[in-house]
C-alpha cells in the first residue's frame, strides 16, 4: 500500500468521526431525554466530515486537492435535502477557493453544482428506498462524479490524471461510500428504536399511573358508600357519627391519592422562589410529629445553624416531597423508633440526611424505589416517592437512598445552594 491510499484512508477514518460522535449525541439524548437534540442534528455529521476531509487532505499536486469530500457532499444532499446541498455547495467552494489553485477550484466550481441539482431530484425519494437500493446509488453517485470530474478537467481544462492514482482513487470513495451508508442506515435505525422505547416506556408509566389511581380511589369510595349506606339505618346516634368519621377518613385517603398524582403531573417549578432550608425542615417535622407521637416514633434534628442555606425551588411542593420520605420512614418502624435529620452543608450543596430505624430494603427494593405503583408497604401507590424524586430531580438536585434490612434507611438529599447568609 503506498503512502497516497494510507492517505485517503487516513481521510476516511476522518469521515467516520463525526459519525460516531453523532450516534453518542443521540444516546445521552435518550439516556438524559435531551429535547434539545432534535432531528437536526443530523446534519451536522456532513457538514463536520466535509469540513474535516478538506482541511485534513492529501495533496498531489498545485491543481488538485485529493480528498474524500465527496461522501460526506452526496449522503448530505441525499438524507438533508436541498437546503443541506446548498449550504454544502457553498462551504465547498468558500474551502476550496481558500486552499488555491485556479484550476481545480473552477473544476469544482462546475462539478459541485451539476451534481447539487441531481441531488435535489433524486433526495426526494430517496428515503424512501431500501438500503440495497440506496448502496445501489451511493456507488452509481460516485462514478458519475468522477466520469465528470475527468472529462471537466481533461477536456475543458486540459489536465492530466494519472489513471493508476485515478483507479485508488476510485476505490477507496466507493468502499467509503457504502461503509458510511451502511453506518448511517444503522444509527438511523437505532435512533427510530430509542424513540419507541421512550414511547413505550411513557406509555408503560401511564398505564401503571392508571391502574395504581383507579385502585388506590375506588376502595376508599366502596368503603364510604357502605358506611353512607348504613347510615339510613335504625342505629343508635353515636353508631352513625362512627360511620360518618369512617367515611370522612376514607374521603380523605382518596384525596390525598389525587393530590399526590396532581403533584407528580406537574412537578416542574412554576413559581421558584428562595427558601431557607433548615425552616422548610422545621415546617414538615412539625405537620407530621403528630402522627409521630402516635407511632411511638421521636424525630431528632441536628441543623446547621451558624449560617442561613437557601436553595430555589417551589414551597408546596420542596414540602410535600420531605412529607413523603419522613411518612414512610414513620411507617417502615414499628415503635420505639427514632428518626434523625441531619443537615450538612458544602461549598456549592447542602445534603439533607433523614435517617430511620425501619425494616431495611433489599438493594433491589432501593433501585426500584421512585417506580409507578412499587411500594414496600402493604397498602400504597408507590406515588408518594416518585413525586418526591421528581421534585428534587426539577431542583438540580439527586436523592442517593442506603438501607439495611432490619437497621434502617437513610436518605441523602443533595441540592445546590442558591444562597447562604451568617445568622
Amino acid at each position: 500500500m503506498n503512502l497516497i491510499t494510507k492517505d485517503l484512508l487516513i481521510n476516511f477514518l476522518i469521515i467516520l468521526f463525526p459519525l460516531f460522535l453523532l450516534q453518542m449525541s443521540y444516546l445521552v439524548k435518550y439516556v438524559y431525554r435531551l429535547d434539545a437534540l432534535k432531528g437536526s442534528f443530523l446534519t451536522i455529521f456532513p457538514i463536520l466530515s466535509l469540513v474535516l476531509c478538506m482541511l485534513f487532505p492529501v495533496v498531489i499536486e498545485e491543481d488538485f486537492v485529493w480528498d474524500l469530500r465527496w461522501i460526506p457532499f452526496l449522503l448530505g444532499g441525499l438524507y438533508g435535502g436541498y437546503r443541506l446541498g446548498i449550504i454544502l455547495i457553498v462551504i465547498t467552494l468558500f474551502i476550496r477557493y481558500i486552499t488555491g489553485g485556479e484550476n481545480g477550484f473552477y473544476v469544482s466550481c462546475i462539478s459541485f453544482p451539476l451534481m447539487g441539482v441531481s441531488l435535489f431530484f433524486i433526495s426526494k425519494y430517496y428515503l424512501k428506498m431500501s438500503v440495497s437500493k440506496k448502496i445501489l446509488i451511493g456507488i452509481s453517485l460516485i462514478f458519475i462524479v468522477h466520469i465528470l470530474t475527468q472529462f471537466i478537467s481533461t477536456q475543458i481544462f486540459e489536465l492530466t490524471i494519472g489513471i493508476s492514482l485515478w483507479k485508488q482513487y476510485f476505490t477507496i470513495q466507493v468502499i467509503g461510500i457504502v461503509v458510511v451508508i451502511l453506518l448511517w442506515e444503522v444509527i438511523l435505525t437505532n435512533f427510530q428504536v430509542l424513540e419507541k422505547l421512550v414511547k413505550a416506556e411513557k406509555l408503560e408509566i401511564v398505564s401503571h399511573l392508571a391502574a395504581s389511581i383507579s385502585h388506590e380511589v375506588r376502595n376508599p369510595l366502596t368503603v364510604t358508600r357502605g358506611y353512607i349506606q348504613m347510615l339510613s339505618e335504625d342505629v343508635s346516634s353515636h353508631t352513625k357519627v362512627q360511620y360518618a368519621n369512617i367515611a370522612l377518613n376514607e374521603l380523605d385517603r382518596a384525596t390525598d391519592v389525587i393530590n399526590d398524582y396532581l403533584t407528580f403531573a406537574s412537578v416542574s417549578p412554576e413559581n421558584k422562589e428562595r427558601l431557607r432550608v433548615s425552616e422548610e425542615i422545621q415546617h414538615v417535622v412539625n405537620r407530621i410529629k403528630p402522627l409521630a407521637n402516635d407511632n411511638g416514633t421521636g424525630l431528632k434534628l441536628s441543623l446547621f445553624e451558624e449560617e442561613a442555606y437557601y436553595i430555589m425551588g417551589e414551597k408546596k411542593k420542596f414540602q410535600q416531597c420531605l412529607f413523603n420520605i419522613l411518612k414512610n420512614g414513620l411507617e417502615s418502624m414499628q415503635d420505639d423508633g427514632e428518626i434523625y435529620i441531619h443537615l450538612i452543608p458544602d461549598a456549592t450543596n447542602i445534603q439533607i440526611m433523614i435517617q430511620d430505624q425501619g425494616i431495611g430494603m433489599t438493594q433491589e427494593q432501593i433501585y426500584r424505589l421512585g417506580e409507578p405503583y412499587f411500594t414496600t408497604k402493604n397498602k400504597g401507590t408507590g406515588l408518594g416517592l416518585m413525586v418526591s424524586y421528581s421534585v428534587i430531580k426539577s431542583m438540580d438536585g439527586t436523592i442517593h437512598v442506603s438501607s439495611v434490612q432490619g437497621k434502617g434507611t437513610c436518605f441523602s438529599i443533595n441540592l445546590p445552594i442558591h444562597r447562604y447568609e451568617p445568622i
